[in-house]
């Protein structure tokens, strides 16, 4: 298989294999006007298999929802073809409008304007909860 390499833009990479998918709908990477790879299961030294996403645009991507899906993802800035930054993530405090609660009960179900924030309660089990009803997020 041969994807070409990209001249400025992003790589998001060692997403653990199974996740590309999840970070790609998060990002609403399908809204972008430029060329998005997708490499599912790609073969990896340290991980075994891993995923990655290659984005053919210089764009903020919402380092949050990548580190909430998989923090163990980095990110490479290419400029002029060439590695120009590499970012590690990590697990956020808070997350804010990146899922919404799934508890038909909860304000934000009524409340239309409220924004949907959880907050990390485990970082071991990557466990986030609603700050208003405790619901758990699902990844």
């Amino acid at each position: 298989m041969n994807i070409d390499s990209i001249q400025n833009g992003i790589v998001i990479d060692h997403i653990t294999a199974g996740n590309a998918m999840r970070i790609y709908e998060l990002l609403e990477l399908d809204k972008l006007e430029a060329a998005v790879a997708i490499i599912k299961n790609a073969t990896s030294n340290k991980m075994g298999k891993k995923d990655i996403i290659k984005i053919d645009a210089a764009i903020d991507v919402n380092l949050d929802v990548i580190g909430f899906v998989d923090p163990d993802a980095t990110i490479n800035v290419i400029r002029d073809g060439k590695l120009f930054e590499k970012k590690k993530i990590d697990m956020p405090e808070t997350i804010i409008n990146v899922v919404k609660c799934k508890n038909p009960r909860c304000i934000t179900s009524c409340e239309q304007e409220l924004d949907h924030v959880f907050k990390l309660t485990d970082r071991k089990k990557k466990i986030y909860r609603c700050i208003y009803c405790e619901t758990k997020a699902n990844i």
